[in-house]
């Protein structure tokens, strides 16, 4: 079984949220917060911080980790692909258009679930409430989840 380690940050200043669009790659043409993949020699906190530099130009600072997510998909299902979710509502400078990711401010009441990963509808209300979290989520054909748990956990 491999095991791979990604960040997902989520900007939140209530009571806007800044989401990007996929251009490219994994999740393209979905909605989604900004992160990815842990380097090697890296802590998760600052490959979160980098991948929210490369993917809008912000640097964010005062990360706070809510949720761990654990993905797996039936076409891949060596594969697990661990995700620690992290809030701030701290950054400097202006979200910028990359290759990878179009960012776009939403209120929390207009997120564009049906645009983004089908498992965002079910974690991201916990996560707006201020509420820590763990959890996993089986896809198959398609992206639908097969199977899925999620519990709120103590910080």
């Amino acid at each position: 079984m491999i095991r791979k380690q990604l960040t997902l940050c989520l900007i939140h200043t209530h009571p806007r949220v800044l989401l990007g669009m996929k251009k490219r790659g994994f999740g393209e043409g979905r909605f989604n917060g900004f992160g990815g993949k842990v380097d090697e020699g890296e802590t998760i906190e600052d490959a979160a911080r980098r991948e929210v530099l490369e993917e809008c130009g912000l640097s964010v600072h005062n990360l706070e980790k809510r949720g761990i997510l654990e993905f797996s998909f039936e076409k891949n299902p060596e594969e697990i692909l661990e995700v620690h979710i992290f809030h701030t509502a701290h950054f400097e400078g202006e979200p910028q258009e990359t290759e990878e990711m179009l960012p776009e401010w939403f209120t929390v009441e207009s997120i564009p679930y049906t645009e983004m990963w089908p498992d965002d509808i079910y974690w991201m209300p916990m996560f707006f409430a201020g509420k820590h979290f763990k959890g996993s989520f089986h896809f198959g054909e398609g992206d639908v989840i097969l199977k899925s748990s999620l519990e709120e956990i103590e910080q």
